[in-house]
């Protein structure tokens, strides 16, 4: 199959069982442990690192590992599982390559400003329904 068509397929096979994981714990924590706190969504975040992680490390260290098996796991499931995940790989990546500045603000930056678009976007919202 030609990857112009196996690469989406595979990402899409991956990305239905990460979305109903994530929604699937999320509501198996709220039931059992509350909502005082996102247990579902910490948890959601640990295991999308660890899982990618895992994979990240087996794909570029096993000789032919298949790209569709790659793409399905690292960007269907865990892309649709946490995002946090990728956030973290990105992080340790930049880290890597010894840019300490870039990675300070990367890692910084996104929670921070991802925050503030969070605002942003609930004052949008609202002056759009008025």
């Amino acid at each position: 199959m030609q990857p112009l068509l196996a690469y989406p397929i595979a990402i899409t096979i991956g990305a239905v069982p990460g979305a109903l994981s994530r929604h699937y714990i999320t509501e198996l924590t709220k039931a059992t442990l509350g909502t005082k706190f996102p247990y579902g969504t910490f948890l959601i975040n640990l295991t999308g690192c660890l899982l990618l992680g895992f994979f990240s490390t087996l794909s570029t260290t096993i000789e032919g590992y298949p790209k569709e098996l790659d793409l399905l796991i690292r960007t269907g499931f865990c892309g649709t599982y946490t995002t946090f995940s990728t956030y973290g790989w990105d992080t340790l990546s930049l880290w890597r390559k010894k840019d300490r500045r870039l990675t300070v603000f990367y890692w910084l930056g996104s929670a921070i400003l991802g925050l503030g678009a969070i605002y942003l976007g609930i004052f949008i919202a609202k002056l759009l329904i008025r």
